[in-house]
This record gives structure tokens, C-alpha cells and sequence, in this order.
């Protein structure tokens, strides 16, 4: 069965169907692709990674970035469900 299209709002369709196949959410492939398509891919891919694992971050770190995405239930989560939420977004 073939793919919805992602719509107008995504600038690069290919790049984020790639991302989606990786595992990216939806919100995650957009932000992505429509950076490529307005930046450039190497602008952006020299952009990333600058900051420490999650490992490495404290619980009241990881609430914080949950918070500021907007995941529901963080303040009831360990640190490895924050984790793992904070990936999966």
C-alpha cells in the first residue's frame, strides 16, 4: 500500500520519508527536511550532535526538554522512560 503523502507543509518529501523509515516521528521528519530544503543537508547535518547523550543529563534536565516538547506523564517517569520518550518524540 503506498504512502500518504506527508502534505504541503513538508519541504522535501524524500528526505522525510526517509527519516519516518529510520524511525523519526512526524513532527521530528518535518522540522528535519524542511531545514535541508531551506538550508542546504550539509548545513544542517553539521548543525547536530552537539550535545551531551541523555544518559549523561540529570532527571530534572530530561523533565525540563519533556516539558518543552510537550510530553504528557514526565513527571511520574524514570529516567530511562524519559529517555526513551525523549528519543521517540
Amino acid at each position: 500500500m503506498p504512502r500518504k503523502t506527508p502534505g504541503p507543509s513538508v519541504k522535501n518529501p524524500d528526505a522525510y520519508e526517509a527519516l519516518r523509515d529510520d524511525g523519526a516521528s512526524k513532527e521530528k521528519a518535518a522540522r528535519i527536511s524542511n531545514a535541508m530544503a531551506a538550508e542546504g543537508a550539509s548545513t544542517v547535518g553539521r548543525r547536530g550532535g552537539k550535545a551531551e547523550p541523555y544518559e549523561e543529563w540529570t532527571v530534572a534536565e530530561l523533565r525540563k526538554r519533556a516539558s518543552e516538547l510537550g510530553i504528557e506523564g514526565r513527571s511520574y517517569m524514570k529516567k530511562a522512560r524519559l529517555v526513551r520518550a525523549l528519543r521517540e518524540h
